[in-house]
Order: C-alpha cells, then sequence, then structure tokens
C-alpha cells in the first residue's frame, strides 16, 4: 500500500516538473502572444490556451497508454495537420528567439541566398514529416 503511494507520488511530482518545463518554455519563446500578434486575433486568447492544454494533456494520455486508435484517414489527417503546425511553430520560435538563421547564413558566408536556405528549411520539414509519416505511421 505504501509502496503504491509513493509511485504515485513520485508520478505525479515528475508529470508537473515536466509540465511546468514545457509551459516555460513556451512562456520564454512566447508562442501564443506571438501567435496572437501574428493572426491578431487577440479576442481568441482563451481558446489558444485552451488548445495548448488540451493537447499537452490529451497527448500525454495517449502517449502513457499502450493502445492503438484505428481512426478513419478524415480524422487523422487534421490531427497530424496540427501537430505539424504546432511543431512548427515551436522550431520556428526558438530560431527566432536564438536568431540561428541570421547568424549561420553569416558564418557559412551565404547572407545573399538567406530566402534559398529558408526554403531548404521549410521543404526539409514537408519532406522529413511526409517521409515519417508514409513510412512510420500505420494508418
Amino acid at each position: 500500500m505504501i509502496k503504491d503511494v509513493v509511485i504515485i507520488l513520485i508520478g505525479l511530482a515528475g508529470g508537473l516538473i515536466t509540465g511546468g518545463g514545457f509551459v516555460a518554455t513556451l512562456t520564454v519563446l512566447g508562442i501564443i502572444p506571438r501567435l496572437v500578434q501574428m493572426t491578431k486575433t487577440k479576442n481568441k486568447i482563451r481558446f489558444y490556451e485552451w488548445s495548448v492544454i488540451v493537447g499537452a494533456v490529451s497527448g500525454t494520455w495517449f502517449g502513457l497508454r499502450n493502445d492503438q486508435l484505428s481512426l478513419p484517414i478524415l480524422l487523422v489527417t487534421p490531427i497530424g495537420l496540427f501537430s505539424g503546425i504546432f511543431i512548427g511553430m515551436v522550431a520556428a520560435a526558438l530560431t527566432e528567439v536564438l536568431n540561428v538563421i541570421p547568424i549561420v547564413s553569416r558564418r557559412i558566408g551565404i547572407h545573399q541566398q538567406i530566402l534559398t536556405l529558408l526554403m531548404a528549411i521549410v521543404l526539409g520539414k514537408i519532406f522529413g514529416s511526409l517521409f515519417h509519416w508514409a513510412i512510420f505511421v500505420k494508418i
């Protein structure tokens, strides 16, 4: 009995630490305020916040379970699209905060071809995601 309580407390503590780190990362990167600013949808900020919360909780729930869902492709497609958009926004926010692209383009001497560099990154992300979904994800 005591062993079960200790395991529950350790799991809860680990979850709180991980969740806190996730929220801290989103806060430092400023993803939600930046998204609101770019889309000019200040009145929908609660929707964005709850979308992140529901996505994190449901992602954690399904990640901890060993179930496989057999969903129709019409439902899986938007889920994959929204997941890709979120990951892309996190990556873009991180690069924006760290100013990676301007620094890399100057260091390797392709400052004049920065558009080509950006398109290579975008196309690489698209093709990599499509490859992953086509090869490793069984629908």
